[in-house]
């Protein structure tokens, strides 16, 4: 039997390889899958850090960014707009599907179909920057692009671009494409302070956003890339060669026909900017209504809130108001050239219209031009209103007990005040003897006020301006009557409601309203009456005004044909001209001078410099409403009195001057005989003693609409300090 073959030995360096090679791939696989594991553990641990701060969408979800905050009119014109960033928030329905189109065209054409990051595009960008050896081309989508404006910075790092992939991915899940699009379409900024596309479509092209068309909306949307240096107003070439690209892409990606493209090339295009209303409209008056908002509820808040503030400025009347202001300062400096006088410095006129009833500031014109001086001379500066400041030293005296028929010396007369002596003198350099106090008013005699203020007393009578709203300091001094202490033309102008208020002084209103950006009303303004002189004190004031302007001092203002009363002012140096008046609608204050304290000119005094503004702003401001008498109280009676006597009018009283009584006052200047004749109508009557209880007499010469009073021819003219 043939002997087995034994199987040749196994080689122990062979099978030591074999295990060593298994042994190796073994090694290796699970080297790979530790390597594996520990990338993903990497990777997650790397995704935890770079997104464990992110920021929530939730702000996004309800989007309410900084935005521009409104004044409005009475009738609910914008007059001003007050804002950080200038942001109008458009809904997405507002905006017309070209401007969407041009926008993805230039942005982003796969906007529609991309989850929230366009894979291939960051490729590209990944290649082209490791080329370069830095990053030098982005990648972003829209989705992106609102994540980083929202919720991330601008640093051009790898980690935000991870971060603001991971948000875009969110984003997208959270909001709708319009939704996405609204955010990005009223954040984004375009230029020129301009912040959203209705912000852009007003700083380009003075239109709202739905108004724009395809030419306009390419212009628009290629803002984007470089807002300034494609601006239409700094590079209208660039400008230009951007549109055309943005409509060369709507054509690729098949938003228009090449017919559309050339078409919008083809229109020319208008570049204007909405007119700034904060300068074109009411400028004075809307920075004192800035001053104010920022009082009430901060700055940050009117730059940022969105806020509508509802003011009370009649635009129309405003107008007026800048017309009459700048018609009587050019008549003014007609009048100098013609006499061949210098102008040292421009001339400066202010003008303040409150409604009588309410307060409510109706026009306010603080000088010629607000862009060459913003100093509101109307309200910050302080002037010394001469004779206008007399009323209040009259409506102190009648509020003491005495008639407007009492009768003062007006004579030379010394006071030695503070080591010094001063004799006030009247204007004309004459003196009238025995005057009554309605006539010391009307012509504004000087010396007269001063002696009333005397018998009266300094102390009541600066109690008396305290009362009507005067708030600037007033110098305890005898001149005080003649206005020598400076004070505010609205001050002044809010004073005198008083007297057509029946003694009630109404403050200025310029805000009746504030509302939110959401329509609730954060503030709300009333009228603030407040009582300083009883009705039949500022009643026979009043008529003592009105006097003033019938045949006074304010003459010039008869010529309104309609029942005013105010007062002329003008200081001893002719510095500053004043008129400050009253119809029952409306009371205005008016100032002329030069912002350095210099003459005005020769002979220009209050009623002359003044006056007329008045009457050119009140015709325009009072035009076709109807013409309205002022409301007397029950406590007060018109006598007809004798002007050079103040005593009731006789057989021998050629003139008479019919002034207003107190009824309490009555028994200064009739006899018990012949009140008991007035109360009982069955008494013989006295024939001698015109006593008025009502207004059924026929008007007089300048009484328009009622019996107030008359004077004589001799009492016409005059003029005022």
């Amino acid at each position: 039997m043939e002997r087995m073959k034994k199987p040749p030995a196994e080689n122990p360096g062979r099978r030591k390889w074999a295990k060593w090679k298994r042994r190796l791939v073994l090694d290796f696989f699970l080297f790979l899958g530790l390597l594996a594991a520990l990338t993903v553990v990497g990777l997650w641990f790397g995704y935890r850090h770079l997104t464990r701060d992110l920021p929530s969408l939730a702000a996004l979800q309800n989007y309410r960014p900084a935005n521009v905050s409104y004044f409005y009119s009475d009738d609910g014109r914008v007059i001003g707009e007050f804002f950080r960033q200038r942001r109008i928030v458009v809904p997405y329905a507002r905006v017309p599907q070209h401007l969407v189109q041009a926008f993805l065209a230039a942005e982003d054409a796969g906007f529609f179909q991309h989850p929230g990051i366009d894979l291939l595009s960051i490729l590209r960008a990944f290649l082209r920057n490791l080329e370069a050896g830095h990053i030098v081309q982005g990648a972003s989508t829209i989705t992106q692009q609102v994540t980083r404006t929202f919720l991330l910075s601008n640093e051009k790092t790898y980690s935000r671009k991870i971060r603001e992939a991971v948000l875009a991915f969110r984003l997208e899940k959270n909001l709708t494409k319009e939704e996405i699009l609204h955010l990005y379409l009223n954040q984004i900024y375009l230029g020129q302070g301009c912040y959203g596309v209705e912000a852009a479509a007003q700083g380009c092209f003075g239109k709202h956003v739905e108004d724009l068309s395809l030419a306009e909306s390419a212009l628009i949307a290629g803002l984007v890339k470089s807002p300034s240096r494609y601006s239409p107003f700094v590079n209208p070439e660039l400008a230009r060669r951007r549109q055309i690209y943005v409509l060369g892409r709507m054509v690729e990606c098949g938003f228009i026909t090449t017919a559309q493209a050339k078409e919008a090339l083809n229109q020319p295009l208008s570049y204007q900017a909405l007119p700034d209303p904060n300068l074109n409209v009411t400028p004075y008056f809307t920075e004192q209504v800035r001053r104010l908002v920022e009082d009430l509820v901060g700055r940050e808040r009117l730059l940022t809130e969105g806020l509508k503030v509802y003011t009370t400025v009649d635009i129309e009347r405003q107008k007026a108001a800048r017309a009459a202001v700048a018609r009587g300062l050019k008549e003014l400096e007609q009048r100098h050239e013609r006499k061949g006088q210098d102008c040292p410095s421009p001339l400066q006129g202010a003008l303040v219209c409150l409604e009588t009833s309410t307060g409510a500031l109706k026009a306010l014109i603080g000088g010629r031009d607000f862009q060459e001086s913003p100093y509101n001379r109307a309200v910050q500066a302080k002037r010394q209103p001469g004779s206008a400041f007399k009323p209040f030293v009259y409506a102190a005296a009648v509020e003491a007990g005495f008639t407007p028929a009492d009768i003062v010396l007006d004579e030379p007369v010394e006071y030695k005040d503070h080591g010094r002596v001063w004799s006030p003198q009247n204007y004309d350099r004459r003196f009238a003897g025995p005057t009554t106090l309605y006539s010391g008013l009307v012509k504004s005699r000087n010396v007269v006020t001063v002696k009333l203020l005397e018998k009266v007393g300094l102390p009541a009578v600066m109690d008396c301006a305290r009362a009507m709203g005067i708030t600037s300091p007033l110098a305890p001094y005898r001149s005080l009557a003649l206005g020598t202490s400076e004070v505010s033309l609205l001050e002044m102008t809010a004073a005198f409601t008083a007297f057509p208020n029946l003694g009630e002084w109404v403050a200025p209103m310029f805000i009746d309203r504030i509302e939110d950006r959401d329509g609730r009303v954060i503030w709300r303004n009333r009228p603030r009456l407040t009582r300083a002189l009883t009705p039949e004190t500022a009643f026979t004031v009043l008529d003592m005004l009105r006097g003033v302007v019938s045949g006074g001092t304010g003459a010039r203002v008869s010529a309104l044909q309609r029942p005013a009363g105010g007062k002329t002012g003008t200081t001893s140096d002719l510095a500053d001209a004043w008129f400050v008046g009253f119809t029952p609608e409306l009371t205005t204050g008016v100032w002329v001078g030069r912002d350095i304290r210099e003459q005005i000119g020769p002979g220009e005094t209050g009623g002359r410099a003044a006056a007329p503004i008045f009457l050119y702003f009140m015709e325009q401001a009072l035009q076709g409403g109807p013409i309205r008498d002022f409301t007397r109280p029950d406590g007060v009676v018109y006598v007809d009195i004798d002007p050079d006597t103040g005593q009731p009018a006789g057989p021998e009283t050629t003139e008479a001057l019919r002034v207003c009584f107190k009824m309490d006052q009555l028994s200064q200047i009739l006899s018990e005989e012949t009140l008991s004749a007035e109360q009982n109508p069955g008494q013989p009557e006295i024939e001698h003693v015109r006593l008025i209880f009502d207004d059924s007499s026929q008007p007089t010469p300048g009484n328009v609409g009622g019996p107030a009073f008359w004077v004589s021819s001799k009492e016409q003219g005059g003029e005022d300090m």
